[in-house]
């Protein structure tokens, strides 16, 4: 189940938000014990996108937060995000 998440998490965030640069790392073993575990995967997004230019860091939070609520609280638990725009990236 956690690879085919990841899976509709990069496609809903290339499709939704445009975007260049997915990764998305399953972090649900750091987790084994804890009491929700087993009620969803928790993960960490990595996402470039050019819509997030001249976007607040709460409200690009927000829009990936709208683009995967199907997901949130069912197959992901628990996620964060680093969303950033490619020039972002591309700062030294």
């Amino acid at each position: 189940m956690a690879q085919a998440t990841k899976e509709k998490i990069i496609s809903k965030m290339e499709n939704e938000l445009s975007a260049n640069i997915v990764e998305v790392i399953d972090d649900s073993w750091k987790h084994a014990g804890h009491a929700a575990a087993g009620g969803g995967g928790h993960y960490t997004l990595y996402v470039v996108s050019e819509q997030f230019e001249g976007v607040s860091l709460l409200n690009r939070n927000r829009m990936v937060f709208d683009v995967l609520r199907e997901e949130i609280g069912g197959e992901i638990h628990a996620l964060v995000i680093k969303a950033k725009t490619a020039q972002e990236v591309a700062k030294p």
